[in-house]
């Protein structure tokens, strides 16, 4: 776990990708965006209590999106502490595990190390351990101390999530610093015209910080490097 600045932690290691989740406390109750790999969720686990807090202080949980990489832990936070698990209606029954999330192309498009992932999601393994939405976010809505941004083309119902007050922005897998800085996986952005505007709303916003889904945050320069993704 990682502070990036007061109440903001980044949770995260090499598995799924190098995929990142965030811990965010505003003074009250907990909430997570995005659950890690493992379905044990012990990360998760870990991180509340290394605040001294305990997991029934979780209230809230939201996904970015329903890829595997992200929805690792969901299930076994939702029966730890009870949190309300929040998604866009699109992804929702992904995550239910009643639709299986839309095959990407498995020709190279990037650096072979997302090879593995490619695979992955075109065979739909792993699967993760479903649980349904309990509530659904879309554009405008709050998430705890969060505006919600509807940041759709990575998929239809992606999300990320700006923090104005502390200018902390949660770009979900719109962006990836792992294995390079980039706009997302290319081959995993299934409409590329509309994750482009996506990128140009997010750029506009001169965030000092950056959480991705993969990869380390920027917490350098990372207005300037947003900026540098906006074709």
């Amino acid at each position: 776990m990682t502070e990036l600045a007061p109440g903001i932690h980044s949770l995260g290691h090499g598995k799924g990708g190098h995929v990142h989740a965030f811990l965010l406390d505003d003074g009250g109750a907990l909430s997570l965006v995005d659950t890690l790999f493992e379905g044990d969720a012990r990360l998760v686990l870990e991180a509340i209590r290394g605040l001294g807090r305990s997991v029934t202080d979780l209230k809230r949980i939201a996904l970015t999106h329903a890829h595997r990489s992200h929805l690792g832990g969901l299930a076994a936070l939702k029966r730890a502490s009870g949190a309300t698990v929040f998604a866009h209606e699109w992804e929702a029954d992904i995550i239910s595990g009643d639709r299986r999330a839309q095959p990407v192309t498995l020709l190279p498009k990037q650096s072979l190390r997302l090879m593995p992932f490619q695979l992955g999601l075109w065979l739909n393994r792993p699967k993760h351990d479903p649980y349904p939405p309990d509530e659904t976010l879309d554009e405008g809505d709050a998430f705890g101390p969060l505006q919600v941004l509807h940041a759709k083309g990575h998929s239809p119902g992606h999300l990320a999530f700006w923090w104005p007050e502390r200018r902390f922005l949660i770009a979900g897998d719109a962006v990836a610093t792992w294995p390079e800085l980039c706009a997302g996986w290319k081959a995993f952005n299934l409409n590329v015209k509309q994750h482009r505007e996506s990128i140009r709303r997010m750029a506009a916003l001169d965030a000092q910080i950056v959480g991705v889904g993969h990869g380390d945050p920027i917490t350098r320069d990372a207005a300037d490097r947003v900026h540098s993704l906006v074709v």
